[in-house]
């Protein structure tokens, strides 16, 4: 590598290190006072129901009490929270806020005995689980702009496997993990650039990076067992990530084991696993009621206008692969014409460039089934689903899960991946319809649809859920 090249890349990669921790430390803090004051505000508004004293000092026991959230983030690594992906961030500040307001209240009825308002309390905690994640987002996209998140990285490994993890970084800034350079013993990989990061040369420059990468990520699958035994030894990082050759492998909740000296991975198929199922069940059910009762007003509105702008009924049933592979009704509010298959063929026909797209993601952004202004609207917001909380109240769909899918839709898809989707309950939405929602292939929808069955945890659903409320407002990738 040149001597012109290795001060530029330097100083490039170089992160402010320390303004990330406090600046999310700093967004929790206003976060939890912020819900304090929200608490304090419903606690008042409800205390001609619920009559009781609320002294001074009660409620600022509260606010400093509530403090001690911080300093638990703190020690369970969440400033900054480099290399937590963002359910395992959630979950996180989900246990440690509920481990915190729990055991101040315990102290108040066992130790302490009406030093803090438990009323102000309990109100604060409801915007305690909402405020923080919603501040730490925000505070992270802020600093990702500004280009003063994430710690920087040397990939060991310029294969396929380094490329790939390289580009995801890149993709998912949010990760903390900002690539600088790669090593590589192959001469053929020297002296290029990958997605805008050098190949600089052997794996024997790894010492000088040392002082300047916080990490070293080591994706070499062809490297014989004696020769990354004597790697990993050498090499001198806080921290080094070695990635296995487990292509296709569920990887959120990976968990590493000691087999009596050996190193074992254990990879659970989450979603298959019965207790998991009761305890989707009961979450779904939870959540679905009152959105249903909710979404009750609209549903008739938007009915009422399908039938005045167009012939036919107001909802629309298909019939699709559900669990078992049994056929299962999915209830919508109808946004297309009648005869749309008609029309539909008669577009293709006429416009074969659309016809490619729609044989390879089943879709088109200039649908001429659509019914115009209601069909389209309804089909911006996905509101058109809102029928279908019904089917999860009755147990024959879920909140999250693989999409139910037409039967042309599912002959394209591999007779594994198929029988996989069937052990589980169909969903109202998913990880695709939430990452690359219209936009991905067959083999995105494949990947991604494995991967939620795969990882499954109540986290995964409630980050899920999150992420479709943000796209359905962004309108990002619905048409």
């Amino acid at each position: 590598m040149s001597t012109a090249v290795q001060p530029r890349l330097v100083a490039r990669s170089v992160p402010a290190a320390t303004l990330a921790p406090w600046a999310i430390f700093a967004g929790d803090v206003v976060a939890l006072e912020t819900a304090f004051v929200l608490g304090f505000a419903v606690r008042r508004l409800l205390s001609a129901h619920f009559i009781a004293g609320i002294g001074l000092e009660q409620t600022l026991g509260v606010a400093a009490g509530i403090l001690l959230l911080p300093a638990i983030n703190y020690q369970i690594g969440l400033y900054p929270g480099y290399l937590l992906g963002p359910v395992e961030r959630l979950r996180r500040r989900m246990l440690a806020t509920l481990a915190v307001f729990g055991s101040l209240v315990a102290w108040d009825n066992i130790v302490a005995r009406g030093v803090l308002s438990r009323g102000v309390l309990l109100a604060t905690l409801v915007f305690a689980l909402l405020l923080p994640p919603l501040m730490e987002a925000a505070v992270r996209a802020l600093l990702i702009h500004r280009q003063r998140w994430g710690m920087p990285v040397v990939m060991l490994g310029a294969g396929s496997t380094g490329r790939a993890l390289a580009k995801t970084l890149l993709d998912e800034p949010q990760l903390g993990l900002r690539p600088m350079a790669f090593l590589d013993n192959q001469l053929d990989a020297w002296n290029r650039m990958i997605a805008g990061i050098p190949v600089v040369g052997p794996l024997g420059l790894a010492p000088d990076f040392e002082g300047r990468a916080e990490a070293a990520i080591v994706s070499l699958p062809d490297i014989g067992k004696d020769d990354a035994t004597a790697l990993l030894r050498e090499l001198n990082f806080p921290r080094v990530i070695v990635i296995p050759d487990l292509a296709g492998a569920a990887s959120l909740w990976v968990t590493a084991r000691d087999l009596g000296g050996a190193l074992g991975f254990e990879i659970k198929k989450n979603l298959m696993i019965p207790r998991n199922h009761l305890l989707k069940s009961l979450m779904d059910r939870l959540i679905a009621l009152p959105l249903f009762a909710v979404s009750l007003p609209v549903m008739l509105l938007a009915a009422l206008w399908i039938k005045l702008s167009s012939r036919g009924p107001a909802f629309y049933r298909q019939i699709r692969e559900g669990f078992g592979g049994e056929p299962v009704a999915v209830w919508k509010l109808r946004t297309m014409h009648v005869d749309g298959d008609r029309l539909l063929e008669e577009w293709l026909e006429t416009h074969p460039n659309d016809r490619a797209h729609w044989n390879s993601h089943f879709k088109l952004k200039r649908d001429p089934r659509v019914l115009p202004v209601i069909g389209r609207f309804l089909r911006l917001t996905s509101f058109d689903e809102l029928p279908q909380l019904w089917s999860v109240l009755k147990g024959e769909m879920s909140l999250v899960g693989p999409r139910p899918l037409p039967y042309y839709h599912l002959e394209h898809f591999p007779a594994e991946f198929r029988k996989l989707r069937t052990r589980v309950l169909p969903g109202l939405t998913g990880l695709w319809q939430v990452s690359g929602r219209s936009d991905g292939d067959l083999k995105v929808q494949e990947a991604l649809d494995s991967y939620y069955i795969r990882n499954w945890s109540p986290w995964l659903d409630l980050y899920i859920l999150a992420r479709t409320f943000a796209a359905v407002v962004r309108a990002r990738g619905a048409y």
